[in-house]
């Protein structure tokens, strides 16, 4: 395990396509119990080598119910981008993440994580990768319809403030669909 993630960290294979060069940012162990598949790292993870240690991590925790101790515990969480690197500035938000990411190492770190529960797809990236064919029509309706997926996947919105217009219109998520998930994370925490 300690050689795959070495592996990783020392990835190169896009970086010539990468504003701000390659840095490989995951987090896992054998014992990971849930699976957070997002789409890239930001230039915030990127400058702190640390996944989601900005306002949308912040939001994430809280949708998930958990301490930053909890969440940062690789134990309990897998943190797995689609784009292991930043990918660079869109008009608005981030470029794509680099598709050589997910084909080339995914189905490696997934056979090495034998205690898993539950995987959250978070946005449209991840879902889009998880659910080939499987997806409704709209990142809304997919949502909505998490228990569809469950108890393999949750699909849920990226926590970006960039969503906050999305959050609006869609109070039900907040509502309904975050009680729901505390509780699952919950149950697979104790």
């Amino acid at each position: 395990m300690k050689y795959l993630l070495k592996d990783i960290k020392q990835c190169k294979v896009c970086e010539a396509h990468l504003p701000l060069g390659a840095n490989p940012i995951v987090s896992f162990t054998p014992e990971s119990k849930i699976i957070l598949l997002s789409q890239a790292p930001g230039r915030i993870a990127h400058e702190k080598s640390k996944a989601w240690d900005d306002p949308s991590g912040k939001k994430l925790r809280e949708w998930l119910g958990v301490t930053e101790t909890q969440f940062y515990n690789p134990d309990n969480f897998a943190i797995l981008p689609i784009g292991f690197c930043y990918p660079g500035k869109a008009t608005t938000g981030d470029l794509p993440p680099r598709p050589e990411c997910a084909p080339l190492w995914h189905d490696t770190i997934l056979s090495t994580l034998k205690h898993v529960k539950l995987t959250i797809l978070i946005g449209s990236y991840a879902q889009n990768y998880y659910l080939k064919g499987r997806m409704k029509r709209t990142l809304t309706e997919t949502v909505s319809n998490f228990e569809d997926y469950l108890p393999k996947y949750f699909p849920i919105p990226h926590p970006s403030p960039t969503n906050r217009f999305w959050r609006a219109k869609n109070p039900w998520f907040e509502e309904l669909v975050v009680p729901r998930l505390n509780r699952v994370i919950f149950d697979i925490l104790q």
